[in-house]
Parts: C-alpha cells; sequence; structure tokens
C-alpha cells in the first residue's frame, strides 16, 4: 500500500482504492480497471504513482494483451444546448 500524502486540490488525506481509469488512444477508448490510485474522500481528486503509470504504459503497448480484454458498448450524446 502506498503513502499518497494529502490531496493537492483541497488537503484532504488521500485513501488507496482501485479505480477505472481511461484513455483515448487513437481515436479509440481504453479502460483499465483495479488501477491502484489514492482517491481525495473530499473532492474526488485522483492521483496515481508513477510505477503505476509505467506499467499501465506498457500494458497499453503490448498489443497482444489489447486483444484478450472484454468490450464494453458505450453511449454517446451530443451536446445540444447553444451557449450565449
Amino acid at each position: 500500500m502506498y503513502d499518497y500524502g494529502g490531496c493537492h486540490i483541497c488537503g484532504e488525506r488521500m485513501e488507496e482504492r482501485r479505480i477505472k481509469q481511461e484513455f483515448w488512444i487513437k481515436g479509440k477508448l481504453i479502460v483499465i480497471e483495479g488501477v491502484p490510485a489514492g482517491v481525495c474522500p473530499r473532492c474526488g481528486e485522483k492521483l496515481v504513482k508513477a510505477d503505476v503509470g509505467r506499467w499501465i504504459a506498457a500494458l497499453i503497448a503490448d498489443s497482444k494483451r489489447l486483444r484478450k480484454v472484454r468490450m464494453i458498448s458505450v453511449p454517446v450524446i451530443r451536446f445540444a444546448k447553444e451557449i450565449a
């Protein structure tokens, strides 16, 4: 377990949780589940340690692994309100 310290947004102590992390790569959405991260219980800010980030980069770069994951359907909604 990592010590994530205090949140750089609000100062609350970060707690380690497993999160889903989303990435857009070459126009495709990739979701990685179970990523260990510090999450602020007050404001929701998330922090991933550098070694976890390197592992994620290696996982994404390994195209063989990407073929073995499950697929999900994601709805896309267009923002239709005019901004004045």
